[in-house]
């Protein structure tokens, strides 16, 4: 059974930082490459970062360059979001994908950016 679960999100001031976590079971994890997307309120959905399946190839939105960072360790079958200087347009939900031979959703995890 594939699963997709995202952890890490929660409430955070201006200028902090969280670590978003993504477990994946049920498929060949190094076969895949992994993104991170979001959903703020009121708009569509979009990508924040993806990342190879061997990690050697990382974009990111333009929103989003040199303030968050994607990672993962195949060895845990885990893909990581690491944000930093949050911005209150930041905040949505955010979502985790893995592409393959499938195609494989979170159920999400709720960032929410405010003084």
């Amino acid at each position: 059974q594939v699963q997709v679960v995202e952890s890490g999100g929660g409430f955070v001031q201006p200028g902090g930082s969280l670590r978003l976590s993504c477990a994946a079971s049920g498929f060949t994890f190094n076969r895949y490459s992994m993104s991170w997307h979001r959903r703020a309120p009121g708009k569509e959905r979009e990508l924040v970062a993806l990342i190879s399946s061997t990690g050697g190839i990382t974009n990111y939105a333009d929103s989003v360059k040199g303030r968050f960072t994607i990672s993962r360790d195949n060895a845990k079958n885990t893909v990581y979001l690491q944000m930093n200087s949050l911005k209150v347009e930041d905040t949505a939900v955010y979502y985790c994908n893995a592409r393959g031979s499938g195609d494989y959703w979170g159920q999400g995890t709720q960032v929410t950016v405010s003084s």
